[in-house]
């Protein structure tokens, strides 16, 4: 069975990979944070991490799926989408960009615990029967090392890493040392929880090992 995930992200790529399915990629056309003002100008109010993630994760999905029913009539598969957003005591800590914000993440957060929030989208698309979705929202806990040191900060904040991911880290990777526990699917942290994923494919009929590459 195909499967298109609705990303460009590489940690996210990867992590299907190692689970054994070969997705084909592509980038939806969605502008975050008009679809965020919008729906919360509508709504007179501010959304929460976990309805945030999941919106986001909907239209990604949504749109790809969308474009794939025009583009290529015959796909028969999942179309995967997803968001995901870092937050310490309620504060919400996206992308940090540059390293002077990343550098100042990393101090507040060391000996510190925050809550990784992901959203999830599956949408089963049949050229017979046109498209269904299944979502949830997964959520893990991260704890940082307490004796991580400035010097260490720095050298970490250099390599570029942690710039362009939620939360300023990545368990997967450099960060992951500086990383003292995970509570929750641990995919969840990298990009997407895997365990979350299967459970919504099920939920569409879909047996996971039928998204195995080799099967």
């Amino acid at each position: 069975m195909r499967v298109c995930l609705a990303s460009t992200s590489p940690a996210r790529l990867m992590l299907l990979r190692q689970a054994g399915i070969e997705p084909e990629t592509r980038a939806p056309d969605v502008d975050e944070e008009a679809v965020i003002a919008a729906v919360e100008a509508a709504e007179r109010r501010t959304l929460p991490p976990d309805e945030h993630v999941l919106l986001l994760a909907r239209r990604k999905a949504a749109d790809v799926a969308a474009g794939l029913m025009r583009d290529d009539p015959a796909f028969d598969g999942l179309v995967i989408g997803g968001d995901s957003m870092f937050a310490i005591d309620g504060a919400i800590l996206g992308k940090p960009y540059t390293p002077e914000v990343a550098t100042e993440r990393w101090r507040a957060m060391r000996g510190r615990t925050g809550v990784l929030h992901s959203g999830h989208s599956v949408i089963r698309v049949d050229p017979t029967r046109g498209a269904i979705e299944a979502h949830a929202v997964a959520e893990a806990s991260v704890s940082f090392v307490a004796d991580i040191g400035d010097d260490e900060i720095e050298a970490y904040v250099a390599t570029g890493e942690p710039l362009l991911v939620a939360g300023a880290f990545t368990v997967d990777s450099l960060g992951g040392p500086f990383i003292d526990r995970v509570e929750g699917d641990p995919s969840t942290v990298v990009g997407m929880s895997l365990s979350t994923l299967r459970r919504l494919a099920n939920e569409l009929g879909v047996r996971w090992p039928s998204l195995w590459a080799s099967s």
